[in-house]
C-alpha cells in the first residue's frame, strides 16, 4: 500500500525552494500525507540525499509521530521531541532535527519518505537512520515518498 506524500512548498520532481536549504533559512518544508491504513499506530519519516559524494546523506529522521497526525508544518524546531508528538533522530551531521539540502556541486535528489507503522517504536530519542530502519523492520504497513531537487544558488 502506498501513502501519498505532498508539500505545499514544492511538487514531486521539482526544485526545493532555497529557504529550505543550507544556503537559505535551513528550515524544514511543510509535509502532509494521506492514505494510511486504519491499523496505523505511528509514522516515521526519513529524508535523505542518495547523490551525496560520500554516500547517502541523512537530512532528517523522525519517528513515533502519532497515527492521527497527517502533516508537519514548515520550520519544525530542532530538538528531540516534536510539537505534534513523536521524536527526532540524528541527521548526517550527528545533530538532532532537520538539515536542509546542501549539495557541494550539481543538482541532487532529496527523498522525503513517510512510513505508516503498526506500532510506536521502542527506540530512544536521537536514533540514527540505521537504528530506525532496524526498528521498523516487519512493522511497515505502507510507505510513500516525495522527491525534490536542489542545487546551490
Amino acid at each position: 500500500m502506498a501513502l501519498e506524500i505532498r508539500s505545499s512548498a514544492f511538487a514531486a520532481g521539482e526544485a526545493i525552494p532555497q529557504k529550505y536549504a543550507c544556503d537559505g533559512d535551513d528550515m524544514s518544508p511543510p509535509l502532509s500525507w494521506s492514505g494510511a491504513p486504519s491499523e496505523t499506530r505511528s509514522f516515521a519519516i526519513i529524508a535523505d540525499d542518495p547523490d551525496a559524494p560520500i554516500g547517502t546523506w541523512v537530512h532528517w529522521v523522525l519517528y513515533n509521530v502519532p497515527a492521527q497526525v497527517g502533516s508537519l508544518p514548515e520550520g519544525v524546531s530542532v530538538g528531540s521531541s516534536l510539537p505534534v508528538g513523536g521524536l527526532q533522530g540524528k541527521n548526517g551531521s550527528g545533530r538532532l532535527g532537520y538539515q536542509g539540502p546542501c549539495p557541494p556541486s550539481g543538482t541532487h535528489r532529496y527523498f522525503f519518505r513517510v512510513y505508516a507503522l503498526d506500532k510506536p517504536l521502542k527506540i530512544s530519542p536521537g536514533a540514527s537512520k540505521e537504528q530506525l530502519l532496524k526498528a521498523m523492520k516487519g512493522h511497515i504497513l505502507a510507505q510513500g515518498e516525495l522527491m525534490g531537487l536542489y542545487s546551490k544558488k
